[in-house]
């Protein structure tokens, strides 16, 4: 999808995604020590503005206008910064920061390997990469999400994305996520999740 196909997305309903966090966000970042921080393809902002809560100082990325103004709207006093910008055509700046989140974006993996090297490399040495993601897997074991193969991946795919980067690998693995259904039972997502720390 498009950036206008996504601001359309966005203005059919109120909010698209929940308003707290991603639970594997804030379950691995929660400890971290605030810094600096890029949310890219931020959407409508809940990781960023959960973020800036705990002290950071967050620049959120995404090409959808109609997100980023629900960010604003959502959270005005938050500490972030919205950039109206496509997530493979972002340039960070001079500055390096000290988390890079990547939730949710789903490419094909040549967009996919551009958007992960920008997102490590806008790091200081001893910044956290995180991305979680649509697992490959989820189309033969889990529900929901995208069903076009060519967008899904795995923690392994990702770290081939990072090539030779000197980096050590805190988490990099499969999780299961509860997706709650009408009829009450419980159904299970699978997504990708990687965290790295980068060492140069």
């Amino acid at each position: 999808m498009d950036a206008a196909q996504w601001d359309a997305r966005y203005a059919e309903s109120e909010r698209v995604w929940s308003a707290g966090p991603n639970q594997f966000v804030e379950r691995a970042l929660a400890d971290l020590p605030p810094g600096r921080a890029v949310d890219l393809a931020a959407g409508e902002g809940r990781n960023a503005v959960w973020l800036a809560s705990r002290g950071w100082d967050v620049t959120a990325v995404d090409f959808s206008r109609v997100a980023l103004a629900r960010g604003r709207e959502t959270a005005p006093d938050a500490s972030v910064t919205w950039v109206c910008a496509d997530v493979l055509g972002w340039q960070p700046g001079p500055e390096p920061f000290d988390l890079a989140v990547l939730a949710y974006l789903q490419l094909v993996e040549s967009e996919r390997r551009r958007a992960v090297l920008t997102a490590f490399g806008c790091l200081r040495p001893g910044g956290t990469f995180f991305l979680v993601a649509h697992d490959s897997s989820n189309l033969t074991e889990g529900t929901g999400g995208p069903q076009d193969p060519s967008v899904l991946m795995t923690a392994d795919d990702v770290l081939a994305d990072l090539g030779d980067a000197s980096y050590d690998v805190v988490e990099a693995t499969r999780v299961a996520r509860p997706v709650p259904a009408p009829e009450g039972i419980d159904h299970t997502a699978y997504d990708a999740l990687v965290r790295v720390v980068r060492t140069a």
